[in-house]
């Protein structure tokens, strides 16, 4: 859970409020009922609430944050890393009064508020994959890419495609062009790979 829980984090810090909840749904629906389920839970509604409340959808965030309350009531603090007294006295004076939730707080994972440049490899290929589908970037080509910078780290020497990873999700600004560097360096490895595959067919 270490690394989805890590990028989500990184992402709602980074003001990504919807983009936010993707990074922990994937690995929150695979989870039986329990602690771990009602805390991602919880988390999804919470990022949900900050995002209506962006969008001035008062009655949305208010409505949601009564039920966030109710799956993160009774967890310890912090749970996973995650300060959740915080979260719950927001969430619960947004169930009061709406416009509260005008006024996030931020989120951190062991006592840090987390943005892109504190994580790692593992947790930046979620945020990768998150920032794709939210951005409108190729997902495929993106998960091509981190495939790609994996077989790097597993030792084959090469560190182009980590390092255009850990930029598309760090440069912000740069995302665009990073994006287009990556889409044209994997077209070029899959041309290579089909070349070589033709030899053999």
């Amino acid at each position: 859970m270490r690394d989805h829980l890590r990028a989500g984090i990184a992402v709602y810090n980074e003001g990504r409020y919807h983009a936010a909840h993707d990074a922990w749904e994937a690995y929150w629906l695979d989870l039986d009922e329990g602690d771990d389920e009602r805390f991602l839970h919880g988390l999804i509604q919470f990022t949900a609430v900050v995002h209506h409340a962006s969008e001035e959808n008062w009655s949305g965030a208010q409505g949601l944050a009564e039920s966030a309350t109710e799956y993160l009531d009774g967890l310890p603090d912090p749970y996973h890393g995650v300060a959740l007294d915080e979260v719950r006295s927001f969430l619960v004076a947004t169930a009061a009064d709406p416009h509260h939730a005008a006024d996030p707080p931020t989120l951190t994972h062991n006592g840090e508020a987390i943005g892109y440049g504190a994580l790692g490899f593992d947790a930046t290929a979620v945020a990768a994959g998150v920032l794709a589908e939210a951005g409108r970037y190729n997902e495929a080509v993106i998960a091509d890419a981190v495939d790609r910078a994996r077989d790097e780290l597993d030792g084959d020497g090469g560190s182009q495609f980590v390092g255009m990873v850990f930029s598309f999700v760090r440069e912000r600004d740069q995302r665009p062009v990073v994006y287009q560097r990556l889409r044209d360096h994997v077209e070029l490895e899959q041309q290579k790979d089909d070349d070589v595959r033709g030899l053999f067919e």
